[in-house]
């Protein structure tokens, strides 16, 4: 325990923090408000900035910073191949969800994320302590303007393959993220996401017998006994999405954050039906319809993502939970309506007295 004890520490050290938890950089449930509270507590606050334009990249650094003298990162994800577009499947697509919400504008599959180059420039303009990479591994030329720039990469993996390609590519960090996790896991392949679909007790030894960088654990941790277990297994520090998205800071759609609290870890379930990626969500109406057998199939990511946005945004209008796109990890109902920074303070103190 002493030698988990230190190597969080030396882990700390490195990054400038005071204890060794990081916020999962969560896109659409990021606000500055809750990465002020963790980076305050000591830990990482972090920004997942998928859908986010450099101005509010920059605009989110700049609040963060404004607020707190705490370390954060931010996370982008690779972009994936163009999807292959199919009219008719998509017109099914589009009649289901009719039933769940507005009727679905043809042109809604074609919404496209932003620039990937215009925000990994904003990403080197905001210089964070670190950046983050999820679904791939960025371009050696990008690295390579990282460590010019002395920013720290830390790459999402899902499995121990993924893990050795990112230390190859140099990565400083890698975050093992275990199949618990809500929302999109980082698998570089979508295809296989469903079935390489490894527990996080499983990968975080396997993942630091294959790496010689620190290994970040995250993936259904939301309380001490999660963060003790991690570290025993040899991470470095621990990650936590979901056990914070009941607090103030999160300003979480009311229905989502109340459904978080009664949801048992088989009250999640992975699908496709919210952005065309595997996510683990809520098991709600919606999903369950959703998935069932007589449901057309879901369009690719991110057809899938445009072809659901009128059913979300009226979801989230009238704070109805089977319309909302309700990310949730195994170990929702852990997740504790408090202040952030106290949660954080606790889990860390639990830990360290479970470690001894």
């Amino acid at each position: 325990m002493t030698t988990a004890l230190a190597r969080s520490a030396a882990f700390c050290e490195r990054f400038g923090l005071r204890l060794p938890i990081l916020l999962a950089p969560m896109a659409g449930a990021c606000p500055p408000s809750l990465s002020i509270a963790v980076a305050n507590a000591g830990g990482l606050g972090a920004c997942g900035a998928l859908l986010m334009q450099p101005k509010a990249i920059l605009d989110w650094a700049a609040e963060v910073r404004g607020a707190t003298n705490g370390p954060f990162s931010l996370n982008l994800w690779i972009p994936d191949s163009s999807p292959r577009r199919d009219p008719v499947a998509e017109a099914a697509v589009r009649h289901f969800l009719g039933a769940w919400g507005p009727e679905v504008p043809e042109a809604a599959g074609d919404a496209t994320p932003p620039d990937f180059a215009a925000q990994c420039e904003a990403l080197l303009e905001a210089a964070p302590a670190a950046v983050s990479s999820v679904m791939g591994l960025f371009p050696a030329e990008f690295v390579a303007r990282l460590k010019a720039r002395g920013i720290a990469w830390i790459a999402n993996i899902s499995t121990v393959a993924e893990a050795r390609a990112a230390e190859a590519a140099g990565a400083d960090v890698v975050v093992a993220q275990g199949m618990e996790a809500g929302g999109h896991r980082g698998c570089f392949d979508a295809a296989r996401g469903e079935a390489e679909m490894v527990g996080l007790f499983a990968l975080i030894p396997a993942v630091v017998d294959a790496v010689r960088i620190p290994v970040v654990a995250t993936g259904g941790i939301a309380d001490a006994r999660g963060v003790a277990a991690a570290l025993t297994l040899g991470a470095s520090a621990a990650q936590i999405g979901t056990g914070l998205l009941r607090t103030p800071e999160a300003k979480l759609a009311p229905a989502w954050a109340a459904a978080l609290a009664r949801t048992p870890p088989e009250g999640t379930r992975v699908s496709r039906v919210f952005s065309g990626r595997p996510g683990r969500s809520i098991a709600t109406a919606y999903v369950q319809a959703a998935t069932a057998p007589d449901a057309p199939l879901p369009a690719p990511y991110p057809v899938q993502r445009g072809l659901t946005g009128p059913m979300r945004d009226q979801g989230t209008k009238a704070d109805d939970i089977d319309r909302l796109q309700a990310w949730a990890g195994q170990s929702a109902a852990l997740a504790r309506a408090e202040p952030a920074g106290e949660i954080v303070r606790s889990v860390w103190e639990g830990a360290r007295a479970l470690l001894g």
